[in-house]
C-alpha cells in the first residue's frame, strides 16, 4: 500500500463508499477504521467534506483525516438510544430556495421556515422566484415583495422566457449552494438551462432519496460548468424546527431582532405580552403580518 496522502473533496455517498474529486480526478474511497470509531451519536463525514486520502495499490482509497468544517447544514433527530446528528451537507456556502409564482402556488410560510433554517445555521439565503411567464414580472415582485425589504435577495426566473438565468448562474458560480424548494417548482428546468443534462442528474439522485426511509440513500453534489457545486436537497422540506427553543425563535426573522430589545419584558413572547413592540410594529405596519404569522405558527409548534 502506497503511504502517499492527496487532499480531495467528498462528492458523493452511497452505500458506505465515497467518491473523492481529486486534481487527478474520482477515487473511490472508504472510511478508515478509527475514524469509524468515534463515539458520538451521528454522521462523521458527509458530502462536501475537505479530506485527506492515502491510496491504495488497487486503485482505491482510504480516507485518513477530515478537515475542519466552516459551515453544515445540519439535522436533528431524537432516537431510542439518542438524538442522532445528520450532515445533510458539509461546507454550503448558501441556501438556494426554489418557489414558483404559480402552479404550484407559492407556499411562503414554507418558505419562512427554510430562511429559518438558514438563519439558524448562518448560512446565507437566496429566493428564486420561479415561473414569472405565468403571472407576469410586476405579479411576481408582488408576490415576494416582503423579502427584499428584510434583507433577503430574489431572483426572477423564467426558463421559458429564459430571464433571470444569467443572475442565477452567477449566484451559484464558485460556490456550493444546498438546492431547495417545493416539488413541482421547476428546478430541474432550471438547472437543465444553466448546463444540459444537470437538472435530470439531480433529479434522480433526489427521486432515489424520496422512495422512502429504508431506501439506502444518495448524496451527492454535481460541478457546474460555471464553477461551483450544486446539492439538492428535498430533505430539508422535512427539516424539524424540534431543536430551536421558541425563546430563540425571533431571533432568526431578520426583521424581529431589533425590536425585540425594545419589549417590555424580557422573557416577551411577542404575542399578548403586554408592551410588546413586535405587535406594536405589526400593528403600525413596519413588520409584515404575513411573517409575523409564521414567526407565531413556528413558535406554537404548527408550522
Amino acid at each position: 500500500m502506497s503511504q502517499e496522502t492527496v487532499p480531495g473533496w467528498v462528492t458523493r455517498f452511497q452505500s458506505g463508499f465515497y467518491t473523492i474529486q481529486t486534481e487527478n480526478g474520482k477515487i473511490t474511497c472508504s472510511l478508515r477504521g478509527r475514524l469509524k470509531r468515534r463515539s458520538f451519536q451521528g454522521d462523521i463525514i458527509s458530502v462536501g467534506d475537505r479530506v485527506q486520502i492515502s491510496l491504495q495499490s488497487d486503485g482505491t482509497g482510504a480516507i485518513e483525516f477530515i478537515e475542519p468544517r466552516h459551515s453544515e447544514l445540519v439535522r436533528l433527530d431524537p432516537t431510542p438510544k439518542g438524538i442522532f446528528r445528520q450532515i445533510l451537507l458539509s461546507n454550503p456556502d448558501q441556501v438556494v430556495a426554489v418557489f414558483a409564482c404559480a402552479q404550484p402556488e407559492p407556499h411562503l410560510r414554507m418558505l419562512d421556515r427554510f430562511l429559518v433554517i438558514a438563519e439558524k445555521q448562518n448560512l446565507e439565503a437566496v429566493i428564486v422566484a420561479n415561473k414569472v411567464d405565468l403571472v407576469g414580472m410586476k405579479t411576481a415582485k408582488k408576490i415576494f415583495s416582503i423579502y427584499p425589504q428584510i434583507g433577503y435577495p430574489v431572483l426572477y426566473t423564467s426558463v421559458v422566457k429564459g430571464e433571470g438565468l444569467k443572475e442565477l448562474q452567477n449566484t451559484l458560480q464558485g460556490r456550493i449552494s444546498a438546492l431547495t424548494g417545493p416539488s413541482g417548482v421547476g428546478k430541474s428546468s432550471l438547472l437543465n438551462a444553466l448546463q444540459p443534462g444537470l437538472g435530470l442528474a439531480v433529479r434522480e439522485v433526489s427521486g432515489f432519496n424520496d422512495r422512502g426511509r429504508h431506501t439506502t440513500a444518495v448524496r451527492e453534489m454535481f460541478p457546474l460548468d460555471c464553477g461551483g457545486y450544486v446539492a439538492d436537497l428535498p430533505g430539508l422540506r422535512r427539516l424539524s424546527l424540534w431543536d430551536t427553543q421558541p425563546e430563540e425563535l425571533d431571533g432568526y426573522f431578520p426583521e424581529l431582532r431589533d425590536l425585540v430589545s425594545q419589549c417590555q419584558f424580557n422573557d416577551c413572547a411577542h404575542m399578548d405580552d403586554p408592551g410588546c413592540a413586535v405587535v406594536k410594529a405589526v400593528e403600525e405596519g413596519r413588520v409584515s403580518p404575513e411573517r409575523y404569522e409564521s414567526y407565531i405558527r413556528m413558535r406554537l409548534g404548527d408550522a
